[in-house]
């Protein structure tokens, strides 16, 4: 049996490269964090080198907590030289081309059962609920259809690109297309889930259709915003030669009910006039489907407003992030661009930093003409001037009325939330003085309450004025904002700089509301609904959208 030990490598014993591995040949030897931990780790077990075939690390997190080393915590497996490795993301099954989801993998989830014959499945969007959803009800034999508004991963691209100039798609952006929200906002895969059969299943199909295998050992893995699109295109490939049918730009514009049940679902009717029949329908629309909010309320599918939090991005110097996280170390080529994750309770109110892009840019996710919010990204190299992330303080569906009613709406509505949202990106949209320009406003002056005269560069686009974003979010929200800020100086200092900038509004965390499901999970009030992931507020993030789709199909074929 191979022999796996804890270790610990302090940053300052890993060699510079070309420092190590002198003599070896070039692409084999291994990288100097791998060489250091394996020898080690050889060291500690006591095993000679002339015994000693090689290893691998199986799980590595940076430790950068400050009062202790700075240096990488790691999991090694070492074997000698008549052992062989464990394989950290494979299967015989995948080596043979089949997906993860027909193998037998211990750990991952086991094969689906049969499916009835003839059922046929309808999945309402493309993301990574609706994605792993259709893989796991393909496996099982099922007849499955996409239906997705948006367009293929590499179109939407052009429409992306449009966006930066101020001119958007409705139904194809940063949050609607192939791949959901998550396709081009940084692809991280870490979560809190305890699912981790589940979580092993959505990495294999990610390996295996031409991720990364390190997803499997970085503590906080992340593919980029570069790589994911060649992953999802060999996914829908994939599903398509398993006889998946997808159809893109279809606009679902009704549900489709029983003649002699009126709580049962028959299928969906689509803008275009074509209908779908299906046995099910899994509703995986994402967290900015609002016409579909719609709908479920017009056809009296049961959903309640939900929690979730607003704010603004903010923006720093990624130099400056890396010396704050690293001290003297910041720079040395074996740190990765420096990650912070902060949090406070302020008012009663729970305040965080969200959806960190270290090297990272702040984009438009409007899907709206007159409003606008922002998210952010990075590249698989995360090699931006600029560190960004979301500060966002939570919001309760007691305080939608405050708002509403200052703008003649309601806050007993079961969409409050979505007008909530609403109104602060159209403030937004009309602070920046329209073409999906962006206000902005230095950190110093958000705290000291006063307008920014002028903006800082930053790395969103079509661009940024300056602006009064503390005038614009309400006091419940700036409030609580500005008192975390000052606490996060404590935790950070150097994080409250001149350098720094907010961008806004962040009012897209998680969905507004939540589509009720029962055990089963089908809707209460219409047979044959299955409301899924992040949009029905069962997911937050890629990985447990994807397992949410997962348990979503398995619930079906039972």
């Amino acid at each position: 049996m191979p022999t796996t030990l804890e270790i610990f490598v302090p940053l300052s014993d890993i060699p510079l490269a070309g420092e190590a591995g002198a003599g070896a040949e070039p692409g084999l030897a291994p990288d100097p964090l791998t060489a250091t931990a394996l020898h080690r780790a050889a060291r500690i077990a006591g095993i000679p080198e002339a015994d000693l075939l090689g290893g691998q690390i199986l799980r590595k997190a940076l430790d950068a907590r400050k009062g202790f080393p700075l240096g990488y915590r790691l999991a090694v497996q070492l074997f000698r030289k008549h052992e062989q490795p464990t394989a950290l993301l494979s299967s015989q099954a995948s080596q043979a081309g089949a997906g993860p989801s027909d193998s037998a993998d211990p750990q991952g989830l086991p094969p689906p059962r049969r499916a009835r014959p003839g059922l046929r499945v309808a999945i309402v969007g493309s993301g990574p609920a609706g994605t792993f959803a259709a893989l796991r009800l393909s496996a099982a034999g099922a007849q499955v259809i996409v239906l997705e508004q948006g367009k293929p991963v590499q179109p939407r691209r052009r429409d992306l690109a449009l966006l930066t100039r101020g001119q958007l798609n409705p139904t194809s952006n940063y949050c609607f297309g192939e791949g959901g929200a998550g396709t081009f906002s940084d692809g991280k895969l870490y979560t809190r889930t305890k699912d981790k059969a589940a979580v092993r299943e959505t990495l294999l199909v990610l390996v295996h259709h031409g991720a990364d295998p390190q997803i499997a050992v970085e503590s906080r893995p992340h593919i980029g915003s570069n790589r994911l699109p060649q992953i999802l295109s060999a996914l829908r490939e994939d599903l398509i030669r398993r006889g998946v049918e997808y159809l893109f730009e279809e606009t679902v514009s009704d549900l489709l009910v029983s003649a002699m049940q009126p709580d049962r679902l028959a299928g969906v009717r689509c803008a275009s006039g074509r209908e779908v029949a299906a046995d099910a329908v899994v509703l995986c629309v994402g967290h900015s489907a609002r016409p579909m909010y719609q709908i479920l309320v017009r056809r009296g599918v049961a959903l309640v407003p939900k929690a979730f939090a607003v704010g603004v991005r903010i923006e720093h110097p990624q130099p400056l992030i890396d010396e704050i996280q690293y001290g003297r170390a910041a720079g040395h080529p074996a740190l990765p661009a420096a990650f912070y994750h902060l949090t406070a309770s302020c008012a009663g109110r729970g305040v965080y930093s969200f959806c960190m892009c270290p090297g990272g840019w702040v984009v438009p996710s409007s899907t709206e003409d007159q409003g606008i919010c922002v998210n952010g990204m990075s590249l698989s190299r995360r090699d931006s001037p600029f560190a960004n992330s979301a500060l966002v303080v939570s919001v309760e569906p007691t305080d939608f009325g405050a708002i509403l009613a200052s703008a003649g709406g309601a806050g007993d509505d079961p969409l409050a939330g979505v007008a909530f949202q609403r109104e602060l990106e159209q403030r937004a949209f009309r602070l920046g003085g329209g073409g999906f320009v962006s206000p902005a406003q230095r950190l110093d002056d958000f705290l000291a309450g006063r307008p920014s005269s002028e903006a800082l560069p930053s790395t969103y686009r079509p661009h940024v004025v300056p602006g009064d974003l503390g005038g614009l979010l309400p006091d419940f929200v700036s409030g609580p904002l500005r008192e975390a800020i000052r606490r996060f100086q404590r935790t950070m200092p150097g994080f409250l700089t001149p350098r720094a900038q907010l961008v806004g509004v962040e009012t897209r965390t998680s969905a507004p509301v939540r589509i009720l499901r029962d055990e089963s999970r089908q809707s209460p009030t219409m047979v044959g609904l299955y409301p899924c992931g992040e949009g029905a507020g069962y997911a937050g993030g890629i990985v447990s959208a994807a397992i949410d789709g997962l348990r979503t199909a398995d619930a079906i074929i039972a």
